[in-house]
């Protein structure tokens, strides 16, 4: 049995001004990964294309990995990187000779030219191999279109966000395709969508109602004829016309039960859509509430969350707004993940270990898509750690993966630890901070630039909570966003009271 893989996942923030060339999609060089090199890098990892790599092994089969490419949400894929990516895999498929095709895809990459990128991949992939199984694994976060279920046999979603279960996603959309090569299963798949965009800071399947409707899933899935159920809370931060909550649910050859349960996880979320929506407070009110909680050596720092400004939103990761805060109101013995500005970095690095220094940090993008300035702040501080940025998640979330924040400094201005990175990462992850030498269960206070992901890895420590509406491209105020391409009527941006799913 000969089995391709690829992978080339993308959440694309229509309102961000971060590019998205080909470089934001390899590591530290101009391509991403292929072959060989890919496998060994995503071998025994948390990852959807592990989870395809190991069933294969189990099944014995021969595979192929034509490309393994991600990169950091943002702006939408520039048309080249998007062109060199996909030939790369459909050159891969033309090759022939395959019995089944397993892609690791987003769901929510919007090119230059292309509101569903993943969509056109996927049916070209079905032209050039039209009689051969195709399973394709999505994030939760996917704004579904009929393409990626229509030229597909099976589609499986992520259950959990924060994103832990991604190698659980690859093992369940696997194993059901080589159900059918095996001759053992027969997918069909029934999908739809609901005119609702949920709030990112209300989709976390810790909190009701998304907990509910995923743990449904997992139910759904205990049926001998349920291969997978899905429920996408789709991404909210790109105006196109699918944009949205969507299911799938996959049934071994019996569609009439997988509409029902398909109607069924739409019916569950529409019920809840209020709970959907996210009510951001005044940021001053918020770090003063931070403040006021007494000080506790005996119980983890307080979270402090710059939702507004987050990588894996697509954010820019150089507002300052909260940060400026935070100095404003004298915050003390606090840690801050993270400022982008590889300009400051380099200054710092110019400067050396132990030396002080005045640095602008920040506000270096401007964001015309939002009504809000993007400013420089200014910060005195001793330069406490100059790293190169590489380390590698404990986990659950990508664990096992190497990351790289590139090269970064921690400054030290007496009461903030301020990290400044020269590449796009999100700190859902325990190591990001102690591969700098920070250790958070020291700190009063961490600042975060994170929305959900957090939980993954720092959740645990946390004494308290506190969520800042700063500034930035993944506000979770819809006012501030124009959209002018996603259906309409649409809630919470219109008050509708009925459902019509397309």
């Amino acid at each position: 049995m000969r089995l391709l893989l690829a992978m080339m996942k993308h959440e694309t923030n229509t309102f961000s001004p971060v590019p998205t060339k080909l470089e934001r999609f390899a590591r530290r060089g101009n391509a991403p990964l292929r072959g060989a090199e890919a496998v060994a890098a995503y071998r025994n990892t948390g990852t959807v294309l592990c989870g395809y790599m190991d069933e294969a092994e189990e099944a014995g089969a021969e595979i192929e990995v034509a490309i393994a490419a991600e990169a950091w949400p943002s702006g939408p894929v520039d048309d080249e990187a998007y062109r060199v990516m996909t030939d790369t895999i459909c050159q891969a498929v033309e090759k022939g000779g395959w019995d089944g095709i397993l892609l690791d895809l987003h769901g929510a990459m919007v090119t230059e030219s292309l509101e569903d990128g993943e969509g056109a991949l996927v049916r070209r992939v079905r032209e050039l191999a039209p009689d051969t199984p195709i399973a394709v694994g999505l994030d939760m976060h996917a704004n579904l279109y009929d393409e990626i279920v229509a030229n597909s046999n099976v589609v499986a979603g992520y259950q959990t966000y924060p994103h832990i279960d991604m190698y659980e996603t690859g093992r369940r959309a696997g194993r059901a395709l080589l159900g059918q090569i095996k001759g053992e299963m027969k997918p069909t798949q029934a999908w739809a969508n609901n005119p609702m965009l949920p709030h990112v800071m209300r989709q976390g399947t810790d909190d009701h109602p998304n907990k509910e409707i995923q743990a449904r899933c997992i139910e759904m899935e205990k049926q001998p004829a349920v291969l997978s159920a899905s429920l996408f809370v789709g991404f909210p931060h790109a105006d196109i016309r699918e944009a949205g909550l969507s299911a799938v649910v996959v049934t071994d050859n019996d569609p009439k039960l997988a509409e029902t349960l398909r109607d069924e996880l739409l019916e569950m979320a529409w019920k809840a859509r209020e709970a959907f929506v996210y009510h951001p407070e005044p940021l001053a009110d918020s770090v003063a509430r931070a403040k006021a909680i007494p000080r506790d050596p005996q119980k983890g720092p307080v979270i402090l969350l710059d939702h507004y400004d987050n990588a894996a939103s697509g954010g820019t990761m150089d507002t300052t707004a909260v940060l400026a805060e935070i100095l404003k109101q004298e915050l003390e013995d606090v840690a801050v993940f993270g400022i982008y500005d590889p300009e400051a970095v380099q200054q710092a690095v110019a400067a050396g270990i132990g030396e002080t220094v005045t640095l602008r940090i920040g506000g270096k993008m401007d964001m015309p898509a939002i009504p809000a300035d993007n400013r420089p702040l200014e910060v005195t501080g001793r330069i406490k750690t100059i790293s190169d940025g590489r380390y590698r998640n404990k986990g659950p979330m990508y664990a096992g993966v190497a990351m790289d924040m590139g090269t970064a400094v921690v400054l030290d201005t007496g009461k903030v630890d301020i990290v400044v990175i020269s590449r796009h990462v999100e700190p859902h992850d325990i190591n990001v901070l102690l591969s700098l030498g920070i250790d958070p269960l020291q700190k009063r206070y961490v600042m975060l630039k994170s929305r959900i992901h957090w939980r993954a890895g720092l959740k645990h420590i946390a004494r308290d909570i506190i969520e800042c509406a700063g500034v930035g491209v993944c506000t979770s105020d819809y006012s501030q966003l124009n959209f002018s391409k996603v259906r309409r009527p649409v809630y919470p941006l219109d008050d509708i009271s009925e459902r019509h799913a397309s």
